[in-house]
């Protein structure tokens, strides 16, 4: 297990050389969970704030999706504020993640190479088969170009950009080495992503507070 000198390397947005081994260190792993961080080519990243508009918008989205799921006996499961690590210098957190039957099997996998004792405090390490991101006002380009860019380097099959203050929502399937948009509306839309068959959502649902 990596340990990391606070002393030497203050925990401060900015200072480089982090990596995913870093949060192995239980004094690291405790700022870590006091903040909204990431870890972006080894450089430790403050997110950017969330708003209550973009959470309830967040919610309303999962909550549709789940009922649908459940409806049709799909498995697998829905989770928020996840931990991703793509790899040693990338730590990322998604917003919302999607970790189907499969995705679950090859994360026990890579959990057990990894010598992960704890499955449920392992991060995770798999691509999930959707990840979902909600748009923060200023910060716009890093979940449309940053994370589209960072997603499709990772190989997620699926990944959503829900932008509350718009009223829109994009959902993008990985062609090849990139994303192409599957299915996309806005304000009273309905959209249809083909990753959950029959899903429909009806964005003013999605919208409603």
């Amino acid at each position: 297990m990596t340990q990391v000198d606070t002393s030497l390397r203050p925990f401060e947005p900015g200072t480089t050389g982090w990596s995913a081994a870093d949060l192995d260190d239980p004094q690291i792993e405790k700022l870590w969970f006091q903040g909204r961080y990431e870890i972006v080519d080894g450089v430790l990243t403050k997110m950017a704030p969330a708003f209550f508009t973009g959470g309830s918008a967040l919610a309303n989205l999962l909550f549709v999706c789940q009922k649908h799921t459940r409806e049709r006996g799909v498995g697998g499961s829905f989770g928020t504020e996840a931990d991703i690590i793509m790899d040693e210098a990338r730590v990322v957190i998604a917003d919302a993640v999607f970790m189907a039957p499969e995705d679950n099997r090859r994360q026990e996998q890579a959990r057990l190479q990894a010598g992960r004792n704890d499955p449920e405090r392992t991060r995770i390490l798999v691509p999930p088969t959707l990840i979902i991101e909600s748009v923060s006002p200023g910060h716009e380009q890093h979940d449309r170009r940053t994370k589209l860019r960072w997603y499709a380097e990772f190989r997620v099959p699926n990944y959503w950009i829900l932008d509350a203050f718009e009223k829109s929502l994009a959902c993008w399937v990985l062609d090849g080495d990139t994303y192409r948009v599957e299915a996309s509306g806005g304000n009273a839309d309905q959209v249809r992503p083909g990753v959950f068959p029959g899903l429909v959502i009806s964005l003013a649902d999605v919208w409603r507070q």
